[in-house]
């Protein structure tokens, strides 16, 4: 039974997540609205891995798989995206090592206590099953954004937030809202409905600067 001040301190590890992620949207927006097309700064890629940390915190202190299922999908890329900005080789070794050790140490951990885990996440009373996988496939597509963004940075040589990536944020938030809402977790729906007006205006944005470069050619 988790005692009210315990409650207080899990619902700021996900306040402050989702501030992070809050902050690294509005940033890029500001940015991409003063450039007139999207772009893809380096504190955004900074303010993902901070938010992402805590929020995988915040998911397996709440008992939530589908939280951290999330957040292990994107790690990497962010330290990737890091690294095509330039960030990573800035970064102390030590403090390298600490981010690629992370997930790995998380892995293990859960290995170590795989009954345990499967008790909290996966028979969790709290979470039927029905819900936890209507959570997992938000949180799946909602991160897949990442990976297509991986794949279309790759393949361009510089780290970019095309088009789709945008699609697949505002597709993945709304399911991610709506098990917000079916799951009383105040967290997840101020986070995600913040960015849904983001990734509108940033699809309005890159609409309007494709439209434009198509006329100047």
């Amino acid at each position: 039974m988790i005692n009210m001040d315990s409650h207080f301190v899990i619902l700021s590890i996900g306040f402050l997540a989702q501030l992070f992620f809050s902050a690294r949207i509005l940033v890029q927006w500001v940015l991409s609205e003063r450039a007139k097309h999207v772009v893809s700064p380096s504190i955004f890629w900074i303010l993902s891995l901070a938010g992402s940390s805590l929020l995988c915190l915040y998911g397996w202190l709440r008992d939530d798989f589908s939280i951290i299922l999330g957040q292990f999908i994107t790690y990497y890329i962010y330290l990737w995206n890091l690294k095509e900005n330039g960030i990573w080789k800035k970064i102390p070794e030590i403090v390298k090592g600490i981010f690629l050790l992370t997930p790995m140490v998380v892995t293990v951990f859960m290995s170590l206590n795989l009954t345990q885990f499967i008790d909290n996440f996966f028979r969790n009373e709290q979470i039927p099953l029905w819900l936890l996988i209507f959570g997992s496939i938000g949180q799946v597509i909602f991160t897949l954004r990442f990976v297509y963004q991986w794949i279309y940075s790759y393949h361009h040589k510089e780290s970019v937030l095309p088009t789709g990536f945008w699609i697949i944020s505002l597709i993945g938030a709304s399911i991610i809202v709506i098990y917000g809402i079916l799951r009383l977790d105040i967290v997840l729906i101020l986070g995600q409905s913040f960015g849904l007006i983001a990734y509108i205006r940033n699809l309005y944005i890159e609409y309007h600067y494709s439209k434009s470069v198509a006329h100047e050619n």
